[in-house]
């Protein structure tokens, strides 16, 4: 008997009532010693994740390490699109360590769980792999993480990858959150935000809009 195909998303997709973000260590002290991605793409796809949760009201989380006395503030661009949202500060390199994170991610009660932060080899493996040991959906947006050299941030990837987590990258999670044109309520947003962080592909709305009134819908 064939299978029959239906115009309805698969399960996988994220959605944006289906996931919780948790945004890691996106500080100065962390983004110095950074070295598998350049610093200015780092904060650009950090700021496209973040204003993308922020626009499709995505419940996130926000968390630093040692703030005060070594690692310093979060990059504005990440904590802008959040205002008055507080930082929750730790002092365990794994995020699920920490029992404050933990309420959160409970109050929040979502069982998918979307992650990216510094440095992926340390503070992106310990969370990722301990919420996939207690049965979460785990996804990390490797474009909007980075580590010490290439070599640390793609074995961190190939090892999460292994144990079940499902990378993605910072413009596929501001599209898959939006998924159909059609969508009127968000579809400025979407396009704002790809405009001022998408790189090449902003540029080109940019352009087509500019030009000849160009819409995707």
């Amino acid at each position: 008997m064939a299978i029959q195909a239906s115009p309805t998303p698969g399960k996988q997709l994220l959605t944006p009532m289906d996931h919780a973000l948790i945004l890691i260590d996106f500080q100065s002290q962390m983004s110095f010693a950074t070295h598998s991605i350049d610093a200015v793409s780092l904060r650009t796809n950090a700021a496209l994740v973040a204003n993308a949760a922020a626009s499709f009201k995505v419940p996130t989380i926000l968390t630093t390490v040692a703030e005060k006395s070594f690692s310093g503030p979060m990059f504005s661009e990440v904590t802008d699109p959040f205002p008055g949202q507080a930082l929750l500060d730790r002092t365990s390199m794994n995020t699920w360590e920490d029992a404050a994170v933990i309420g959160e991610v409970n109050r929040i009660g979502k069982s998918r769980l979307v992650f990216a932060g510094l440095w992926t080899s340390v503070c992106i493996v310990g969370p990722t792999l301990s919420a996939l040991d207690q049965g979460f959906e785990v996804y990390v947006i490797a474009d909007a993480c980075g580590d010490v050299s290439a070599e640390a941030h793609n074995r961190a990837m190939e090892r999460m990858i292994q144990a079940g987590v499902r990378p993605m990258t910072s413009v596929q999670y501001l599209l898959e959150l939006q998924r159909d044109w059609a969508r009127s309520e968000t579809y400025e947003s979407t396009t704002g935000i790809a405009r001022r962080f998408a790189g090449a592909y902003g540029l080109g709305i940019t352009y087509a809009k500019a030009m000849f009134g160009g819409h995707e819908g």
